[in-house]
């Protein structure tokens, strides 16, 4: 009898691990839908980069506030998962506290640490959750993010205020049964803000406080198991793939577009005197689709980005065509891509392969007035805190619109008549481009 809350702890942490494992396969396949690209150059600097943006939160405290706020909920999810092995071991053992005999002092430094660090997250997380909801700022209120987006932002709160409460009151009857003398609930750890919780809780008798205790440590555990397969379905999943997606990160200078290698090949076969230009193509050449109009089309890296993005609204905040009322959103360009990505995961996990369902990326989830509408600044890349890049989606796409389908809006049609025929954006001879100094 008395192994069975061992028994039930391993089953319950062997279906956790189980649908874990399940969920990221699934982003792993639903990732690799994306176009092969190499990533693996300059690995020194990747590190670097994964290390001080993903780690480091450097591009957080461009806004203070928030970002040192997100720093104490970040140093706290990290710090306080370290008691998490602790807390399995002892469910798998039937032991409380097991590392208590082993680290003397330091023991009670790490709990007295982790309880400052839970109350810190929790007036962080509340005060998060006033700027979202009663501050209202404006990238929180944006169109896409009503509905799902703006209750799952919520839920993680939620989530967040009753693991660090369970938390804070687990340590306080563990305290008052240290207290009381209970042969379990050896005297371990040193208690500076559960302790104030105490009172709550001393007019109960023994035996409830075992209870509460023990609801209180399988509660934060079992929430614990519980927000860990949320992941999957929440913006929040930036906790794990922040650190792959800073560093497989673009690292060429930001502004630096790519070349089509199948137009830069053509380009240099005209400029070749020697090459041959009524030479046919090869019978098996395969026509190369020019950029996307639905995810698989983009590569890989694009579509971790998508599933990265934390809906933040940083690069919504910074876009000057959002600003100016267009209808652009980055991050909606984002959380389209990962819409549709999981659509496609979705059919395929439906139908053993993905089987056409008559939509795509572009026009079902992105309108070309969105496209159009980006003045390809960066600011958007610039401003993430860590690295996506929402223009190389708009970029790729556009391209499809132009070399596929020839839908270039009228204006720049326009302007590449006019650099064709007049060597310059502008309607104008060459032989007139100075009349204007003489009429002034």
């Amino acid at each position: 009898m008395a192994y069975i809350s061992n028994i039930i702890f391993a089953l319950v942490l062997a279906i956790a691990i189980f649908f874990f494992r399940r969920n990221i396969l699934f982003i792993k396949r639903n990732i690799l839908l994306g176009q092969a690209i190499d990533r693996s150059d300059r690995s020194s600097e990747r590190w670097s980069n994964m290390l001080r943006i993903a780690l480091g939160q450097s591009k957080m405290v461009n806004r203070p506030i928030a970002g040192i706020l997100h720093i104490i909920v970040y140093l706290g999810f990290i710090v306080i998962n370290i008691e998490l092995v602790e807390i399995v071991l002892d469910g798998l053992l039937g032991t409380h506290r097991l590392f208590a005999p082993y680290m003397g002092g330091v023991y009670n430094f790490l709990i007295a640490s982790f309880e400052i660090l839970a109350s810190l997250v929790l007036v962080s997380v509340i005060l998060f959750w006033l700027r979202r909801n009663a501050l209202k700022i404006k990238r929180f209120w944006k169109s896409e993010m009503k509905g799902w987006p703006k209750r799952d932002a919520d839920y993680i709160l939620y989530f967040e205020i009753v693991l660090m409460t369970l938390f804070l009151s687990m340590n306080a009857t563990d305290q008052l049964l240290q207290e009381l003398g209970d042969p379990h609930y050896t005297q371990a750890g040193l208690f500076p803000v559960s302790q104030f919780m105490t009172p709550l809780f001393s007019s109960f008798s023994t035996t409830k406080l075992v209870m509460l205790e023990r609801s209180f440590w399988w509660l934060h555990i079992t929430g614990i198991l519980i927000f860990l397969n949320y992941l999957y379905y929440s913006k929040h999943l930036h906790i794990l793939l922040a650190f792959p997606n800073t560093y497989f990160q673009n690292l060429n200078p930001i502004g630096a577009f790519k070349n089509n290698e199948t137009v830069a090949k053509e380009v240099k076969l005209m400029m070749d005197p020697s090459a041959d230009s009524y030479s046919a193509p090869a019978e098996d050449a395969v026509h190369e689709k020019f950029g996307a109009s639905d995810v698989t089309d983009l590569n890989w890296v694009q579509l971790m980005n998508a599933y990265t993005c934390t809906e933040c609204g940083r690069c919504t905040d910074q876009c000057p065509a959002n600003q100016t009322g267009k209808l652009l959103s980055p991050r909606k360009i984002m959380m389209d891509t990962r819409d549709r990505l999981e659509e496609v995961g979705r059919n395929i996990d439906k139908n053993v392969s993905y089987q056409e369902d008559g939509k795509q990326l572009l026009d079902d989830y992105i309108s070309k007035e969105e496209l159009w509408a980006c003045t390809s600044c960066n600011a958007c890349v610039e401003f993430c805190p860590i690295g996506i890049d929402p223009l190389s989606i708009i970029m790729d796409m556009r391209q499809y619109l132009v070399m596929e389908q020839s839908a270039a809006p009228s204006d720049l049609n326009n302007m590449m008549s006019n650099i064709e025929n007049n060597g310059a954006p502008w309607p104008f001879n060459n032989q007139d481009r100075m009349l204007w100094a003489e009429e002034n």
